[in-house]
């Protein structure tokens, strides 16, 4: 099972969630040397208003690339779908605060899976309710729109929650940021704190995915 990459990087993380399903191997070839991380969003209809795969997508793609598989449940029953993803090929999980009622619990069973441990939060979850487990994690997720769907607008406030998260992580945390981003978006919350930034539609809404990577990555370390 792929880690995450170590600290001290800006990450670019693309989002299958704005590629082309009919091309989406293809899609995926264009940008696996660029980039470390491959972002999936698991969406169930309930809690956020879309669905989107399952872990048979994740099973079908995780031969065909290298990538860390960033897998992101915004479903009200992650404790019981976890393992079916990890099982498919998932690294990393990725589970709501706000969907879980014991996320101890939950942090454990992934331990036991042998998967990177992510926790995220919606725009409208105070960041303190992370306190009590957020150095048990290996990232944090901040969403920087309302999850359920792509191409939404950069929410501005998110870049006071990240600088706020970011003091309470440890050095060896990442920081992860989905919504919005695009190289316009991503001095801002890079210089709040993030390092690892989820694009969808910046990336694969463009001609070319590959050169849409670097933009975001230019924008990003342009003053590091």
């Amino acid at each position: 099972m792929r880690k995450l990459p170590s600290t001290g990087t800006i990450e670019i993380a693309p989002s299958i969630l704005s590629a082309d399903f009919s091309r989406l191997g293809e899609h995926i070839a264009q940008i696996e040397r660029h980039v470390k991380i491959l972002h999936l969003d698991i969406m169930d209809g309930h809690f956020v208003p879309n669905l989107t795969i399952g872990p048979v997508v994740v099973k079908r793609i995780r031969p065909h690339s290298q990538l860390f598989f960033d897998v992101h449940l915004m479903i009200d029953d992650a404790p019981k779908y976890a393992p079916e993803f990890v099982k498919a090929g998932a690294d990393g999980i990725t589970f709501h605060l706000e969907a879980v009622s014991d996320p101890r619990k939950m942090i454990k069973q992934l331990r036991d899976l042998g998967a990177s441990v992510g926790i995220s939060i919606k725009p409208g979850t105070p960041v303190s309710e992370l306190e009590p487990v957020v150095a048990d994690v290996d990232m944090v997720l901040l969403m920087t729109v309302e999850p359920g769907f792509g191409g939404q607008s950069f929410l501005p406030e998110s870049l006071r929650r990240a600088e706020e998260l970011r003091k309470m992580l440890r050095d060896d945390q990442r920081l992860e940021v989905d919504g919005g981003i695009y190289p316009s978006t991503t001095p801002a919350i890079v210089r709040a704190g993030a390092d690892t930034l989820v694009a969808g539609n910046a990336i694969f809404g463009r001609e070319s995915p590959a050169d849409a990577v670097k933009a975001i990555y230019e924008s990003a370390t342009a003053n590091t």
